[in-house]
């Protein structure tokens, strides 16, 4: 696997990683829970680790190319989750967000 396939993976996993502890925080937030319940402290948890995914998404490719990978998974899966689980609305300006995150994507690729 290449620097540039190391970099992407590691920046994908992070992001998978922040979304589960997002959707756990969420989850707790919406059902009420105290700001020290096992849900907010497994979202607390996950992104600890997902600082530790981040360090090895740095080594293999620059910071704009993981942060461009991160942010546009995070978009596009907490968007999905937020309409599908939550029941929020997807106006035109997150569908046009999106399509901005997958342009970007696209825009700061590049093959080392």
């Amino acid at each position: 696997m290449t620097q540039f396939a190391f970099g992407y993976f590691f920046a994908f996993f992070t992001a998978i990683i922040v979304i589960i502890g997002d959707f756990a925080i969420k989850w707790a937030a919406d059902s009420g829970l105290p700001v020290t319940s096992a849900h907010v402290m497994l979202g607390i948890v996950l992104y600890g680790f997902s600082a530790i995914l981040w360090f090895y998404a740095m080594q293999h490719v620059t910071l704009a190319q993981a942060g461009v990978a991160y942010s546009m998974l995070t978009l596009i899966a907490l968007a999905v989750l937020g309409a599908v689980y939550f029941g929020e609305a997807l106006m035109f300006r997150e569908y046009a967000g999106i399509t901005c995150a997958l342009l970007s994507m696209i825009l700061m690729s590049r093959i080392a």
